[in-house]
């Protein structure tokens, strides 16, 4: 297998999304301007864990209208990302490493994507380590108030206690209407699958469990608090 081409800082530069300036911690963060990231006013959706890139790399190549921010905690595996962008110049992509609910609450504009995918967090196999989970009651509140209305929360899952879960706190957002699962269609290639971590589920036969939801028209009653 060839070995990945190595870019410096410096030409990974224009597809990170630069950090916060650090100032005084009572401060307000600085919020993301999407048409100054990428010069322009298309769309955006964010993939919550873009580890290696594949979804964000194929979602920008087959929607160049549309823009994406991938967030990835791992800093090796945001370069990686970056890396692997970089070298096809997608112009519509950035990467950010950060913890994904600090950077939503923060720094991302409510009512400002269009989408956002989050595909096989962590699910933190023992009881004791749950707490550590991705999706909290906090973290789907904090993605119904960055989507726009109508913006859509797509999620995927190898691990069905945890799909149940998930389920559970987006059915009790307000905000959000759950809509018919997504079909599985069978992958021909490997570019065909969603991410490498469900290339590896249904390679294995492990079953993969899906859902998507819209957030509702703003309004007093369904508009997130």
């Amino acid at each position: 297998m060839r070995k990945k081409k190595r870019l410096s800082l410096e030409e990974l530069a224009p597809y990170l999304l630069p950090d916060s300036p650090r100032r005084d911690p009572t401060a307000i963060p600085d919020l993301i301007r999407w048409a100054e990231l990428f010069g322009n006013h298309n769309p955006v959706e964010i993939e919550v864990g873009c580890g290696k890139g594949l979804f964000l790399i194929t979602a920008a190549t087959a929607c160049p209208n549309v823009n994406f921010l991938g967030i990835e905690i791992v800093r090796k595996y945001q370069l990686f990302t970056a890396t692997r962008v970089a070298i096809r110049k997608l112009a519509n992509v950035r990467v950010a490493c950060a913890d994904a609910a600090i950077l939503l609450r923060e720094r991302v504009p409510h009512k400002s994507v269009h989408a956002i995918h989050v595909y096989y967090p962590d699910p933190w196999w023992k009881k004791r380590h749950h707490k550590r989970r991705l999706f909290t009651a906090k973290f789907v509140e904090i993605c119904t108030n960055c989507l726009t209305p109508g913006g859509q929360l797509h999620i995927a899952t190898d691990v069905e206690e945890y799909f149940e879960t998930i389920q559970s706190l987006c059915r009790d957002q307000t905000g959000l209407h759950e809509l018919p699962s997504p079909a599985i269609h069978e992958a021909r290639h490997d570019l065909d699958y969603l991410t490498n971590f469900e290339r590896k589920a249904r390679k294995q036969g492990h079953p993969v469990f899906r859902t998507l939801y819209v957030k509702k028209p703003t309004n007093s009653n369904s508009e997130a608090k």
